[in-house]
């Protein structure tokens, strides 16, 4: 499922496509919106509230999309007998007199009163991207289950939105945190939020989620992606534990390990070499014309990743 920076990145495309302009045609491809008919309707803004997108009309309607794992939109220009491509995959188009906006495999596709958009967001917690942020509740909201695990808790949209399986095991990793760790036993979660808001906010307006500060394929990210039992980049010790209540996302961390521990670990725990564990981590390079944005590992050990 995309994170919440490829959804704002989403919404400025169709707000810029769309926002100010009369719809001249939509087509909704789902059956229990078939005969809905937006043309000639004004769309004033799309915006984004997590993984969730809403697109508003002068009407006073809100056509709220979510892509669920598959779906994405494409925009092109409006060019007369030219219509979208793999239509089978379409689930709604909306265009004007420039641009043509085509959803495919939406996993949600409905029209809902703008006045009742919060049934459908309401239940969110705070939105990482969002103009009304407010770390201090995505603080509170994680703490009312202590004992409820920081992997699990990050990934619940309740308590924060837009974080997903990339940007949790990335900044665990950075804060060094075990995901598996009780939530009231983290000694600093605003910190752990805060780097969560920083990780989103650097890479919404530029593909790709880079937490290394090197764009180049394969080097993006410390430990994502990367095989139960392997080393993550620059790591000197890596737990990786496929954690059951979050079906097949295997959660990565970075944190100091006794030779006494191996022994503990049983099951789907893997752990990599842990040699030069007590050493600090190498900084990532800086990609050709990156500014800011760079996570590096420098202080780590230490709990503390530089901005």
């Amino acid at each position: 499922m995309p994170e919440g920076d490829v959804i704002w990145s989403t919404a400025r495309r169709l707000h810029e496509a769309l926002a100010g302009q009369v719809l001249t045609r939509s087509d909704f491809r789902v059956p229990k919106f078939a005969t809905v008919d937006l043309s000639e309707q004004l769309v004033t803004e799309v915006v984004a509230r997590g993984k969730h997108l809403l697109v508003r009309t002068g009407d006073g309607l809100t056509v709220h999309t979510h892509l669920k794992m598959d779906g994405f939109w494409r925009v092109r220009a409006v060019r007369p007998g030219v219509h979208p491509v793999e239509s089978f995959k379409l689930r709604l188009v909306l265009a004007n007199a420039q641009w043509e906006a085509a959803g495919y495999l939406l996993g949600v596709t409905e029209v809902i009163p703008t006045a009742d958009e919060d049934t459908v967001v309401g239940h969110l917690g705070p939105d990482l991207l969002g103009p009304d942020w407010d770390p201090a509740l995505a603080v509170r909201l994680l703490a009312r289950d202590p004992d409820r695990s920081i992997g699990e808790a990050l990934l619940d949209q309740r308590n924060l939105a837009g974080l997903g399986n990339v940007y949790v095991a990335e900044l665990l990793f950075l804060r060094g945190v075990e995901p598996w760790r009780p939530v009231g036993s983290i000694e600093d979660l605003p910190a752990l939020v805060d780097l969560g808001h920083r990780l989103l906010d650097a890479n919404k307006a530029r593909p790709g989620h880079i937490t290394t500060g090197d764009t180049r394929r394969g080097k993006e990210h410390w430990v994502y992606g990367r095989r139960a039992g392997s080393r993550g980049r620059g790591a000197d010790a890596v737990l990786v534990r496929q954690l059951p209540a979050l079906g097949n996302l295997f959660s990565v961390g970075r944190f100091p390990l006794d030779v006494g521990q191996v022994g503990q670990l049983t099951g789907d725990d893997l752990i990599a070499d842990g040699s030069g564990r007590d050493q600090a981590l190498p900084s990532a390079p800086a990609a050709p014309g990156e500014q800011g944005g760079r996570f590096d590992a420098g202080d780590r050990a230490r709990g503390h990743v530089p901005g």
